[in-house]
């Protein structure tokens, strides 16, 4: 798996140097402020951060909790899907826009303030995401004076997977399962592939930049990979392109998205609750390359958050299946801030808002998001 992370990072860079007609440059080196932003789904409080709910996240209540500030009442107060809800967050304005990721965020999102005014390179900022809802449209608003040149590198490694499963599955396999060994060449099929997830994205643009040897000994990983009987999950694989590209890049924004726990929309309570297991701990995981990460070690501040709760029990909607009720159990969730920002652990019990996390972030270098509608959190400075 780290092996085809390292491939899909590759063939990614190899694209964007044909089309810039050079390399994407590493961040620049120093004292800046690093900042991580890990959205997790759609998880409610009875799940996590309540009595019942705190054996699913031991990582994030047991060790993370006590060293970071934490505010139990954060509140999505627009319109619960995820393509609106993370361009919300990237804005700190409501988006009222296309569900499924047609139209770009009406407002400035952050990457476009950091890249515009403090001029930093294409490298400095990415979004890596599980979620399918999601598009490359994500990464930078239809503003005419920010936009895609000032917008964020985006990547979905997680279809890379599905895909393969779901072609292999297609060659006529009566029971609808495939062979882990069958994945083996839809995949790197995909990886060459120019149509990203049927979709029409061209996502790598190019024929790859990687030079026999290296590509013969990923195509190997590749194989080690489909031939055991490991667990993968889309979440993981995000986390594993993820980590590529903190090592390779050192970005000053990093924004992650997981969606293992979107399971629940397909009514299976258990997957649901193995996928905030899941995030909990590739969420431990993060952190502690944070920490080892001369990049990133002292200077980085990470922030945790789900991007609505779910519907209650009983509702018509099939409770945890969905988020569309205007209610506390959807709308309210949770925010952990750990590292240079978080100067001492603590409980926040103030209210605070999605849009919020924006315009704090801009402050933390230096910047105003000025079209932002929320308010920078007073507590979180660097």
């Amino acid at each position: 798996m780290k092996a085809a992370a390292a491939l899909l990072v590759s063939e990614w860079c190899a694209s964007q140097r044909a089309v810039l007609g050079q390399p994407l440059a590493p961040a620049a080196k120093g004292n800046s402020p690093k900042v991580i932003v890990v959205a997790c789904g759609g998880v409610r409080r009875f799940e996590t951060f309540q009595e019942k709910g705190l054996v699913n996240i031991p990582h994030l209540f047991g060790e993370l909790l006590p060293q970071s500030l934490f505010f139990p009442y954060i509140r999505n107060a627009g319109v619960t899907s995820h393509y609106n809800t993370i361009s919300s967050i990237l804005t700190g304005a409501w988006q009222r826009i296309d569900d499924w990721g047609k139209t770009a965020p009406e407002n400035p999102t952050v990457f476009e303030y950091l890249r515009k005014d403090l001029r930093t390179p294409q490298a400095d900022t990415w979004l890596i995401s599980s979620n399918k809802a999601l598009t490359a449209q994500i990464g930078a608003s239809s503003v005419r004076d920010y936009g895609p040149k000032f917008g964020a590198n985006v990547i979905f490694p997680k279809q890379l997977l599905i895909n393969a499963i779901v072609n292999a599955a297609a060659q006529g396999r009566a029971d609808h399962s495939a062979e882990r060994a069958a994945m083996q060449p839809e995949i790197e099929a995909m990886l060459a592939a120019d149509n990203y997830e049927g979709l029409g994205w061209s996502v790598f643009g190019g024929a790859s930049a990687l030079d026999a040897p290296t590509r013969a000994s990923v195509s190997q990983a590749i194989q080690d990979l489909v031939t055991t009987n490991a667990p993968v999950t889309g979440d993981e694989f995000t986390l594993l392109v993820s980590l590529e590209i903190l090592r390779r890049f050192a970005p000053s924004l990093l924004v992650i998205t997981f969606s293992d726990v979107e399971v629940a929309h397909f009514g299976s309570y258990s997957m649901h609750l193995a996928g905030i297991r899941t995030m909990d701990r590739l969420v431990h995981e993060l952190w502690n390359e944070v920490q080892s990460n001369p990049s990133y070690r002292e200077k980085t501040t990470l922030f945790v958050l789900p991007e609505f709760g779910r519907d209650l029990d009983g509702s018509v909607t099939n409770g945890f299946f969905n988020h569309r009720f205007d209610n506390d159990a959807t709308r309210l969730t949770w925010l952990m801030c750990l590292g240079a920002a978080a100067k001492r652990g603590d409980v926040v019990e103030r209210p605070i808002q999605h849009i919020d996390l924006c315009p704090t972030i801009a402050e933390m270098f230096g910047l105003k998001a000025a079209q932002a509608q929320g308010t920078s959190i007073p507590e979180i400075r660097i």
